[in-house]
């Protein structure tokens, strides 16, 4: 044994692989005690404790026994060589010397400190690694569009890592195994422009979505009211109520839009990379029942293999949600970012919003000339009195297509269609089209009552929401 403390402590490299070994085996147990008494730095704290820091565990593991045999290799050659070779005594630190003691505890007591302060910044590092800021900062012009959308989200407070990665560590060291690809993507500018959708190593929505969402309970039917605003002088608002077939389980049975996720269906497809067009469809009932729906028109080029029917595949755009131009003007006009009041609004703002522009700069510019040009030369004295709400509704409408176009990544109107309806894209119809059969006559519908009753249609004054308002 003294001769083997000889062999280390005498080679620098197998003495750096004792200190590698020994701090990391310090912050591993200091990184797994935080975690034991209650301490979250997110999922990266996984990675770094168990894998990384490990890593470098095994890694001076190895030097020690590397630092030996090359050592011994050194003083074989020295004595073939006819030296001396370098003698192998073992280090006496003598305790009972006070200048020895004095350097010992010294050295033992700077060695924790800076064991501390390595397992701290360990730490605190992973937790930044795991906060939003650095998700949608770190690789800014790739992620801008992204971190963009997801601020106007309804899921803004939830961090992205909640969805992307969510619990345990195999799917976190799955996502940053994907994430390397990435890191050399963006280093190098291999990336696509736009970024290619739907993304298809994302963790199944049944260990993320569901975990606040839980379908079983989002059951019945939603009243739903969309305001629209027209194109004419006044930009009449107008109204369209559906009263949402939620469904879900309901006692029984299931039955609304909620019945494709339910526990007892699956619902399997076939589809293009970009799950815009849906193939064959393979339906299996709680019962064990399983029916095929053939598409009218094979698949040009399909994806490899069928996919299983989750919240994703209607929800597409959850949290990075890319609108179009009317729908973000009905917004700004319906939420009073915009003065309802100034003539011909509505069609104005969706014209400069609609016009192609090449950079963002040359967007806010002429985007502020078209605006306030309108009105000077349309409504010159409005122009003046209301000087302040046109000013508004220009930055409305500059941020508005801030939000959703990037020039830069090629992300222009309509890049990133929902499929949450039909009237964007094709969303529901991809399989609710009439032509998806079964062998025996069987049918995918199109009938919309299957997931809304539709109340009012583009209505000035709807009655049935006064009734509602005043029962």
């Amino acid at each position: 044994m003294k001769n083997l403390f000889a062999k280390v402590s005498r080679n620098p490299i197998s003495l750096s692989g004792v200190v590698i070994t020994t701090i990391s085996a310090i912050i591993f147990l200091t990184l797994f005690a935080i975690e034991l008494v209650g301490f979250s730095g997110g999922p990266y704290v996984g990675i770094m404790a168990f894998l990384i820091v490990p890593a470098f565990f095994v890694g001076g593991l190895i030097l020690i026994p590397f630092g030996i045999w090359r050592a011994q290799r050194k003083a074989r050659i020295a004595v073939e060589a006819g030296e001396e070779p370098e003698p192998d005594n073992f280090p006496v630190i003598d305790l009972n010397m006070v200048k020895v003691r004095k350097t010992v505890l010294v050295f033992a007591a700077l060695t924790v400190i800076n064991v501390v302060i390595v397992a701290t910044a360990t730490y605190k590092g992973v937790e930044v690694m795991g906060s939003t800021k650095f998700c949608g900062t770190a690789c800014h012009r790739v992620m801008a569009p992204e971190f963009t959308s997801y601020q106007r989200s309804p899921h803004a407070r939830v961090k992205c890592v909640e969805c992307h990665i969510g619990s345990g560590a195999s799917w976190f060291v799955k996502s940053k195994l994907s994430g390397s690809w990435q890191l050399v993507s963006v280093l190098f500018k291999l990336y696509e422009r736009p970024i290619p959708t739907p993304v298809h190593n994302l963790r199944p929505a049944r260990e993320t979505c569901e975990q606040c969402h839980w379908p079983t309970k989002f059951v019945g039917d939603r009243l739903k009211v969309i305001t629209k605003f027209g194109e004419d002088e006044k930009s009449t608002e107008k109204k369209t109520a559906l009263l949402l077939h939620v469904g879900g389980t309901m006692g029984s049975t299931s039955r609304g839009i909620h019945w494709h996720v339910d526990r007892g269906v699956r619902v399997s497809y076939s589809s293009d990379e970009k799950r815009e067009t849906i193939g064959d469809v393979e339906l299996t009932l709680p019962d064990g029942t399983q029916r095929i729906y053939k598409a009218s028109t094979p698949l040009a080029k399909p994806a490899k293999n069928m996919r299983v029917m989750e919240c994703v595949d209607c929800h597409n755009r959850p949290s990075h949600i890319y609108r179009l131009p009317d729908e973000e003007v009905d917004a700004a006009l319906f939420e009073g970012r915009i003065d309802r009041t100034l003539p011909f609004i509505h069609r104005e703002a969706v014209k400069a919003l609609k016009a192609t522009y090449a950079t963002r700069e040359e967007a806010q510019e002429k985007i502020r000339l078209a605006v306030h040009g309108f009105y000077t030369a349309s409504y010159p004295d409005l122009a003046k009195a209301k000087s302040q709400a046109i000013d508004a509704a220009v930055a409305s409408v500059q941020g508005i297509y801030n939000s959703n176009v990037w020039p830069s990544m090629k992300i222009a109107w309509g890049a990133y269609p929902s499929f949450l309806g039909h009237t964007v894209a094709t969303g529901c119809f991809r399989c609710h089209d009439d032509e998806h059969k079964t062998a025996d006559g069987r049918k995918i519908s199109q009938d919309c009552a299957l997931c809304h009753s539709l109340l009012a249609q583009d209505e000035a004054d709807p009655k049935i929401l006064k009734d509602l308002a005043n029962p």
